[in-house]
C-alpha cells in the first residue's frame, strides 16, 4: 500500500493561537490538494516552543511576571474539547486527511500544560492524543508528565501510526512501547535540530523497521513578538534551524533533513518494504528473545482500530 506523507517545518504565529489555526488551515488545505494522505506538525506548534524562556523560575522561587508568563501561555494552548480541536476535525473531514498535531494541551479540569501530539482521522475523528511522560529540563517547569494510558497507537487506513515526542525518543522502552505494537509509521515531532537528531531517526527507523517522520518547526529569534525579544537575548538568531526529514525502514533519508528554512517534506511510502525489512531485523519477532527478557508497560491501551477497519474484519 503506497501512502503520500507530508511533515510541515514552518514557525507558528508565536503564542497567537487562532492565527497559528489559520496558518494550519491553509497548510493543509494546499498539502491535502497536492495528495497528502498524512500531515505531521511540530511540537508545541500551537501556540509555539518557548525556546529560551525562564518563566521566572530558579531553585527555590518563580516570580510574579513568570507566573504571568505562564498564564498567556495557558490561555493560547488549546483543549482537546471545544472550537479550536472541532475546527481542526473539521479540515480533516473536509480534505479527507490524516492529522498528527504538536500543541500545547491545556486541561480544563485543572491548571497544568501537557506537551501533546493529537492523533486526528477524516472518517473517525479524534483518536486520541499522546501526551509526553518525560519533559526535558527545564521543560518540566512549565509541562506535566503523563503516564502509561499515554502511549497511544492507531490502526488505521494508512497503516499503524503511532509515535514519542523530541526527547523521549532517548528512552528505549518508551521506543519498545511502540514497537511492540507494530507501529508502521512513527511520527516524532520534536523541537531538537542538532544534526545528531537525524541519526536518532535512522536509528529508530532501522530498530523499529519503520517509517519514521521526523517533525520540526523553523524558527528564529526575530519572528518572536516584540514583547519577548527580551526574554530571549542569549539566544542566537537562528533558533531553531529546523532538521526535519523522512525515514524509510531500511534507514535511508527519503526526504530532508531540512535546514534553514521553512517547508513541507513529502514523500510516497509504501508500506509493503516494511514487511521486506523484517526479513533481517524484527525488534517485536524473530530477533526478541521472550525467553530471557521480560517486559511489561503499565496501563499502556491496546491499539485503537479505526471503525472502517473493525467493520472489514
Amino acid at each position: 500500500m503506497k501512502i503520500k506523507v507530508g511533515v510541515v517545518q514552518d514557525s507558528p504565529v508565536f503564542f497567537d493561537k487562532e492565527k497559528t489555526l489559520d496558518k494550519m488551515e491553509a497548510l493543509i488545505k494546499k498539502y491535502a490538494s497536492n495528495g497528502c494522505q498524512l500531515l505531521v506538525f511540530p511540537e508545541s506548534f500551537v501556540p509555539g516552543y518557548p525556546r529560551g524562556f525562564l518563566f521566572g523560575a530558579k531553585v527555590g522561587s518563580r516570580t510574579a511576571a513568570g507566573k504571568a508568563l505562564y498564564a498567556e501561555y495557558y490561555k493560547n494552548s488549546m483543549s482537546i474539547v471545544g472550537k479550536d480541536m472541532q475546527r481542526l476535525l473539521k479540515l480533516a473531514k473536509l480534505h479527507n486527511i490524516y492529522l498528527v498535531v504538536g500543541f500545547t494541551e491545556k486541561q480544563n479540569e485543572n491548571g497544568s500544560l501537557y506537551c501533546s501530539m493529537a492523533y486526528l482521522s477524516p472518517t473517525d475523528g479524534l483518536l486520541g492524543v499522546h501526551r509526553k511522560i518525560k519533559p526535558t529540563g527545564t521543560e518540566r517547569i512549565i509541562w506535566a508528565e503523563a503516564a502509561g494510558e499515554s502511549l497511544v497507537t492507531f490502526n488505521t487506513k494508512i497503516g499503524k501510526l503511532g509515535g514519542l515526542i523530541c526527547w523521549e525518543n532517548y528512552m528505549p522502552l518508551a521506543r519498545m512501547s511502540m514497537y511492540e505494537k507494530g507501529v508502521e509509521i512513527y511520527i516524532a515531532p520534536t523541537a531538537d535540530s542538532r544534526e545528531e537528531w537525524t541519526a536518532t531517526m535512522k536509528h529508530i527507523a532501522l530498530e523499529g523497521r519503520c517509517y519514521v517522520l521526523g517533525c520540526n518547526q523553523y524558527f528564529t529569534k526575530s519572528m518572536y513578538p516584540s514583547k519577548y525579544q527580551e526574554l530571549a537575548l542569549d539566544e542566537p538568531e537562528a533558533m531553531c534551524p529546523g532538521g526535519s526529514v523522512i525515514v524509510s525502514p531500511h534507514g535511508k533519508i527519503i526526504a530532508g533533513p531540512l535546514f534553514g528554512a521553512s517547508g513541507v517534506l513529502t514523500a510516497e511510502i509504501n508500506l509493503d518494504d516494511i514487511i521486506n525489512s523484517k526479513m533481517d531485523f524484527d525488534v517485536n519477532g524473530h530477533y526478541n528473545r521472550n525467553d530471557i527478557f521480560d517486559f511489561t508497560i503499565n496501563r499502556q491501551p491496546e491499539i485503537k482500530v479505526e471503525e472502517d477497519l473493525k467493520n472489514e474484519g
